[in-house]
This record gives structure tokens, C-alpha cells and sequence, in this order.
């Protein structure tokens, strides 16, 4: 018996056509993301929090599904999906390696297909508190709020960046503080002065694009192509026209980073 967390609008979909594949393996392939169902409720429904993270419509439910004991499956921690590391072994054996574990934490059981509607047990609401959140562990430890980490326009993440600025990564000084300082640098301007406030310019959406334009024909590559990347994703009107004229700068490093950002759009 396994157990499958979904959004409660999947239920009678799910109770009339079963569960499609829509997740992706470590291979690529289609299938659905369970977990063996264990003595424990906490560990069994280990992923609720953190799925819901990342929301649901009208909350979870857990669907029971009955496999096969020959039925082939992928078992393994999450991270190492990344790394291809899951093995493949059968339902029967994924549940005997789960439940000898001492922390199954982080652990899940990917069926390579879709779960027919045969093969559902019962579908049942769940309380939303289960489980942990952001990693197994991580109760107690103080949330990154670097630019890697984070989630943009997830639930407190605002505050919590005000809360935990982050040395590198934010929230940025306000616009007319990066001005000052780069008039502070002086004419053409210290590059490294530049540079910084060029890093904070690129967390905005929008930005003073006038007054940065001087930039593009700043004696620094760097900086220039700082310039670049500071930019790349504003909606302020002009923003392609400058990437128009850097792309044809005399320096590599600097037209590479126009082909990079235009790529990455």
C-alpha cells in the first residue's frame, strides 16, 4: 500500500480515471510519486508540507493505492534523483528498504506509469500540518534568503528577507541610495563601486534605466557587462535597445553576456 498526496480538486478525476503521469523521474520519465505507507502517520505523509509550499486548490488529500508486489518502481532520497542514483527495485522491495530505514525522511517511490482506477484503495482528506519543510531537519534552523534559496512570492518570504537580509542577495537598497553611490564613484567611476550597485539593480523588476545607460560605454568591460545582466530582466521601456548596442561591443565578454540573457529570455 502506498499513498499518493494531490490537490482535493484531483479527487474525482482520480476516482473516475485513476492517476495520470504527470510527474518526471530522474530518467525523464512519466510516472507518480507515492509513498510506501508505514506505521508512522507523520512519516508517511512526510511530503505534505512541503508540497504545500507551493499550493494546492481546496487543500490535499492522501489517494491509497494498492500495487503490485512485482510492480517495478525507482526508490530513493530525493536529492538523489539529480544525480541518477535512484535504483530501481520492485514495490515489495521498496517498501522493505523504507521501512528498515532508521530516518526515511526525504525518501520517495516513483511508478513509472499511470495508477489505473482498479488499483485506488480509498481517497481521503489530511490534516495540513504534516511533515517538514524546505528539507528533512530543517525545524529550527534559520531559512536561507539567498537569491537560490528563496522562493519569489512565496508566503512570508517578504518579510523574512527584511527580517534576514542576506549579505548578497537582498532586499536591495532602494533606487536612489544605488544612484548615490554611483555618483559617488565618480567619473568614469571606481569599477568595483559600480559593480555592487549593478548587483543590486538586477533584483529589481524596474529600474532607472536613463541614468544607467552612461554605463555602456564605461572603460571597464566588467562593468559593462554587468551592465548586462542588471538589466536583462527589467520591463522598463529601452532595455532592448541597450542590449542592442552592447551586443556589438569590442569586448567578448561582454557580447557573450548579451547572447546569454537574450537565451535565457
Amino acid at each position: 500500500m502506498f499513498v499518493h498526496l494531490t490537490s482535493a480538486a484531483n479527487a474525482p478525476r482520480i476516482r473516475r480515471s485513476g492517476i495520470r503521469a504527470a510527474g518526471h523521474g530522474q530518467a525523464g520519465e512519466r510516472g507518480v510519486y507515492c509513498f510506501p505507507v508505514l506505521p508512522s502517520y507523520t512519516l508517511t505523509h512526510q511530503w505534505l508540507r512541503e508540497l504545500a509550499r507551493f499550493g494546492s486548490r481546496g487543500g490535499f488529500v492522501a489517494v491509497h493505492m494498492r500495487l503490485g508486489d512485482d510492480q517495478p518502481v525507482l526508490a530513493g532520497r530525493y536529492a538523489d534523483r539529480a544525480r541518477q542514483a535512484q535504483a530501481t527495485i520492485t514495490a515489495a522491495e521498496a517498501v522493505r528498504r523504507v521501512r528498515a530505514l532508521g530516518d526515511p525522511r526525504g525518501w520517495e517511490v516513483f511508478v513509472p506509469r499511470a495508477i489505473r482506477p482498479g488499483e485506488i484503495h480509498r481517497i481521503r482528506p489530511v490534516p495540513q500540518v504534516a511533515g517538514w519543510r524546505y528539507w528533512p531537519g530543517a525545524h529550527g534552523t534559520r531559512p536561507c534568503t539567498c537569491t537560490g534559496c528563496r522562493v519569489r512570492g512565496e508566503y512570508g518570504s517578504r518579510r523574512l528577507r527584511e527580517r534576514h537580509p542576506h549579505a548578497l542577495d537582498g532586499p536591495p537598497p532602494p533606487a536612489r541610495t544605488l544612484l548615490a553611490r554611483i555618483a559617488a564613484a565618480g567619473d568614469p567611476g571606481e569599477p568595483a563601486a559600480l559593480r555592487e550597485a549593478l548587483h543590486w539593480f538586477g533584483m529589481r523588476r524596474r529600474g532607472p534605466l536613463a541614468e544607467l545607460a552612461s554605463l555602456a560605454c564605461h572603460p571597464d568591460p566588467g562593468v559593462r557587462a554587468d551592465l548586462v545582466w542588471a538589466v536583462a530582466r527589467w520591463s522598463t521601456p529601452g532595455v532592448g535597445e541597450l542590449l542592442d548596442g552592447l551586443a556589438t561591443d569590442a569586448h567578448p565578454d561582454v557580447r557573450e553576456a548579451v547572447e546569454d540573457v537574450r537565451a535565457s529570455r
